[in-house]
């Protein structure tokens, strides 16, 4: 089954950046759609960034020109390099993956259920 491992976040101040990784391992011929997502205390988990199994990607209005979701298949390692960090991004941050369809033509984006894999989290927090 897949694996996914979250590394890289802390504590910043506002201004700040932090690059996320989430290593990935036991993959299988397939095509897969993958992200992350975060949640703070009571609130509701929130898609943050989003690649599909042909490399385009959407952002949470939120995040969009600050954050930048990319992939280095040759370390099978997903990122999230995020900029100009605000208190409001503070949350668990989790990478997440499903498997799909080699000819899905759907989006991977506002689809949670595709998502059967997760990390188990890192935690990033701003201070202002």
């Amino acid at each position: 089954q897949v694996q996914l491992v979250e590394s890289g976040g802390g504590s910043v101040q506002a201004g700040g950046s932090l690059r996320l990784s989430c290593a990935a391992s036991g993959y299988t011929d397939g095509a897969y759609c993958m992200g992350w997502f975060r949640q703070a205390p009571g609130k509701e988990r929130e898609e943050v960034a989003i690649i599909d199994k042909v490399g385009s990607t959407t952002y949470a209005d939120s995040v969009k020109g600050r954050f930048t979701i990319s992939q280095d298949n040759a370390k099978n390692t997903l990122y999230l390099q995020m900029n100009s960090l605000q208190p409001e991004d503070t949350a668990m941050y989790h990478c997440a993956a499903g498997r799909v369809s080699w000819w899905y033509g759907g989006s991977c984006s506002d689809r949670v259920s595709l998502y059967n894999y997760w990390g188990q989290g890192t935690q990033v927090t701003v201070s202002s």
